[in-house]
């Protein structure tokens, strides 16, 4: 189905996707709000429910159906489960896309933010870093600390109070910083790649575009990482703006052309998912259909690539011994089904043992801006991920999701734990600069930009 106005998404789209669900009830285990709650509408086989009633105009959307796509998290553990192989994916983005159609939630307040977040911040590169150098300030010349202590925020309602507590750490340079715009490859060129590096990513964890563009360098690739990169979209389709995700498909089309390229890589779970469904986006666009296919085929998260072209570990000299457990980002291993490969990537460090997390793959609470929305459902599946976390007794747990690292990381400081969360590349890289050199190539040298 692809982007534009239209009177109901739900009743435009194809119906064998509305209607392969069989009710057979095997998603509800995995659906962390029916776990909380036990109520059928808030499990995918309620809300599939729904949205056929909807479809076959046999039910009106209103608030109530408005507030229930909404308080689901959008993980997509129910596909993963799912015998029939419904793509709940695509229906969760339409109904969205039918709530804000027709405007059932909230008022100006709610639609004043949303146009300048979703509608103005990310669709242009230059608009978020230099709201993000604004915070780079405030944080950097101690008054977001001076602030904090001075007891100013007690005059804050309280959810302004959580969310202020919230505030992500922007980096002290942005990946076009710290990046090349073409990193050459350590020794024999095999692949030519492009980088994404995102928009969140990109201000609040740079450093993890950059450890990416290395690990991918030591591993034969020329990396190009094209500077003022645009979000890739996933925030809009996955809050019903169809239309902006579209016209997002289409600059990254544009600046990133696919043919270019081998492979085009994503080291962010939930960006990757959607970043693969640009066909289905611009399906219906004439000029872009057949480039989206194209580039569909190419993006490749960061772990399955390395695993696909025989990654190379590095040596084992010098290495810390670190005891590391990995929650899966949910649209990286339901969305993309990348699985195994971020584990066999971690086992393959020297020095790391990999201690398996109970519910590895259940939702975190992040889910996007689910834990701005719905703080409450959020905080009780962070406190679950935590404790489960905590059983494994690692000292480093490690995710490759932006919005999952930060959520982790308030987890960790609202409990007070000594635990680093970290990226895998991140890991990996670091292995790689403390040998300098790797284990089957034997290319010596360090990873660090200067020599490149």
């Amino acid at each position: 189905m692809s982007a534009g106005k239209r009177e109901s998404w739900l009743r435009s789209l194809d119906y064998s996707v509305v209607q392969q669900c069989m009710h057979c009830g095997l998603c509800l285990p995995t659906c962390p709000t029916y776990d909380a709650t036990k109520v059928e509408r808030h499990s995918p086989r309620g809300r599939i429910a729904l949205m056929r009633a909807i479809a076959d105009d046999r039910l009106e959307p209103t608030r109530v159906f408005a507030e229930e796509m909404y308080f689901c998290l959008g993980c997509l553990a129910c596909m993963t489960a799912c015998p029939a192989g419904v793509d709940y994916a695509e229906l969760f983005e339409a109904a969205r896309a039918e709530v804000e159609e027709r405007r059932l939630l909230g008022g100006p307040a709610r639609r004043l933010v949303r146009a300048l977040t979703i509608g103005w911040l990310f669709m242009a590169p230059g608009r978020l870093q230099w709201v993000a150098r604004l915070l780079r300030l405030y944080q950097s010349t101690g008054l977001q600390a001076w602030v904090r202590e001075s007891g100013l925020l007690r005059l804050l309602p309280a959810r302004l109070r959580e969310l202020e507590a919230m505030t992500p750490r922007v980096s002290p340079a942005f990946s076009d910083e710290l990046i090349p715009p073409v990193l050459p490859a350590r020794g024999a060129r095999r692949y030519r790649v492009a980088l994404l590096t995102g928009c969140a990513q990109d201000v609040i964890f740079s450093e993890v575009n950059r450890d990416t563009a290395e690990v991918l360098a030591w591993n034969g690739c020329e990396v190009h990482t094209p500077p003022h990169q645009h979000c890739c979209g996933s925030l809009h389709a996955h809050n019903g703006e169809p239309a902006l995700a579209a016209e997002l498909a289409r600059r990254n089309l544009d600046q990133i052309p696919p043919e270019r390229y081998d492979a085009i890589i994503s080291n962010a779970g939930g960006c990757g998912s959607h970043l693969k469904h640009y066909g289905r986006l611009l399906a219906g666009d004439r000029r872009y259909a057949e480039r989206a296919r194209l580039w569909d085929r190419k993006v490749k998260d960061v772990h399955e690539w390395l695993v696909a072209i025989g990654w190379r570990r590095p040596r084992s000299h010098g290495q810390p011994a670190l005891v590391v457990t990995y929650h899966e980002s949910c649209h990286l291993s339901h969305g993309q089904k990348v699985v195994e490969a971020p584990r066999a990537i971690l086992r393959g460090i020297p020095g790391v043992t990999l201690v398996e997390l109970p519910e590895a793959s259940w939702c975190c609470g992040s889910a996007g801006i689910y834990n701005l929305i719905q703080p409450e459902m959020a905080d009780r599946l962070l406190e679950r991920k935590m404790a489960h976390i905590r059983s494994t007794g690692a000292t480093v747990v490690a995710n490759a999701n932006p919005g999952c690292l930060l959520q982790l990381q308030n987890g960790v400081r609202r409990g007070g734990l000594s635990l680093r969360v970290v990226h895998p590349m991140t890991l990996l890289a670091e292995a790689y600069r403390r040998a300098g050199v790797c284990e089957e190539a034997g290319v010596s040298g360090g990873v660090g930009m200067a020599g490149a």
